[in-house]
C-alpha cells in the first residue's frame, strides 16, 4: 500500500476537507486528491463523500483510515528504531501519566533523565485514563493494573503499590477509629476512582467485596490524599508513603490496615509498534530502577 496515499486519506478524514488536508501534508488540493483516488481504486469501493459538514468517510474509509494510522506509526517507529541504532537518546518523549502522582517522585526522574540524555525532551500530559488516549499521540503509558492491557501494548510492571485507608489523626481523634467494616461505613469515605471500576465497591485484604458511600469521589490521587490531610475523611488510595514536601511525619496514619488492603501494580506501557525504540526501551528501564531506589 502506498504510505502517501494513505497518509493523505487520514488527514482529509481528520481535517473534514480537501483544502485543510492538502494545506496540512503541504501538497496542492489536485495533488491530494489524485492520492485519495488512487487509494479508492485500490480499495475497489467509495473511501470518502460529501456531506453537509465537509468531506466525511464512508464506512470503509473510516476502517481504512483508522486501521491506517496504526501502520503508519508502525512505519515511522521502524525508521526510527532504524536511525536511532547506536545514538544517543534524542527527541522528544510524548508521555500520558494517570492524574494525582506525586511530582515530588516525578521530577527527580526527569532530572535524571535529563542529566543522562540531555537531547531527549518530553512532553508530558496526564489523563484520568491514560490508557483510553488515542495511542497515535503517544510513547508511553503510566497507569494501574494487575493484568498488562488488552491490545497491542507491550506492558512493564515498574513497581507494586500498597492500596489502603488512611486518615488524619485529627480526623480519628473527631470521630473515632473503627475497628470493623460495618464501624467503617459509618466514617466520612474518601475515594480514588480508577478507570473502569466501581468506586462504591471495595474489597477486603482477604477477597470480600463490601459497597460503601463515600462522601467523595475523585480521579485525582493527590487530591484525595490532601482531602485526608485536611481531615475531611478516611481515603482508600494507592500509597507508597512517599513523603509530601512540608508535611510533618504522622500527618496521615493507617486505618484497618490488616482488613482493608491490596497492592495495585504501577505499570509502563508501550504502544506495541514502538517498542524497540531505543530510546523507549532505556527509559523504561530507568523508570524500573529508579522505582526500585523509591
Amino acid at each position: 500500500m502506498d504510505l502517501a496515499e494513505l497518509r493523505a486519506l487520514i488527514a482529509v478524514v481528520d481535517l473534514g476537507s480537501y483544502q485543510g488536508a492538502a494545506r496540512a501534508l503541504g501538497v496542492s488540493r489536485t495533488t491530494l486528491r489524485r492520492q485519495v483516488a488512487s487509494l479508492e481504486a485500490r480499495a475497489g469501493v467509495p473511501l470518502l463523500e460529501a456531506g453537509r459538514q465537509g468531506v466525511v468517510p464512508t464506512e470503509a474509509g473510516r476502517l481504512l483510515a483508522r486501521q491506517g494510522a496504526t501502520m503508519m506509526q508502525e512505519a515511522g517507529a521502524l525508521l526510527a528504531s532504524i536511525r536511532e541504532c547506536g545514538q544517543e537518546p534524542s527527541g522528544t518523549l510524548r508521555v500520558c501519566m494517570p492524574v494525582g502522582l506525586p511530582p515530588q517522585v516525578l521530577a527527580p526522574l526527569v532530572a535524571a533523565l535529563r542529566s543522562q540524555h540531555p537531547r531527549l525532551s518530553f512532553e508530558v500530559r496526564f489523563s484520568d485514563d491514560p490508557l483510553g488516549e488515542a495511542r497515535s499521540d503517544i510513547d508511553l503509558a503510566v497507569h494501574f493494573g494487575v493484568d498488562p492491557p488488552r491490545g497491542n501494548w507491550i506492558s512493564h510492571v515498574v513497581m507494586g503499590v500498597r492500596e489502603w485507608l488512611l486518615a488524619s489523626p485529627s480526623y480519628l481523634e473527631r470521630r473515632g477509629t473503627p475497628r470493623t467494616v460495618e464501624e467503617l461505613r459509618g466514617h466520612d469515605l474518601l475515594v480514588w476512582s480508577p478507570p473502569g471500576e466501581d468506586a462504591r465497591v471495595w474489597r477486603t485484604s482477604a477477597g470480600m467485596s463490601f459497597s460503601v458511600e463515600p462522601v467523595l469521589v475523585a480521579t485525582d490521587i493527590h487530591f484525595v490524599r490532601h482531602c485526608c490531610l485536611a481531615g475531611v475523611g478516611i481515603g482508600r488510595l494507592p500509597d507508597a508513603l512517599v513523603p509530601d514536601p512540608g508535611v510533618p511525619e504522622g500527618s496521615l496514619v493507617p486505618v484497618m490496615s490488616e482488613t482493608v488492603r491490596h497492592e495495585r501494580a504501577l505499570r509502563v506501557s508501550v504502544p506495541a509498534a514502538l517498542a524497540e525504540i531505543p530510546k523507549l526501551k532505556m527509559v523504561v528501564e530507568l523508570a524500573r530502577r529508579f522505582a526500585r531506589e523509591i
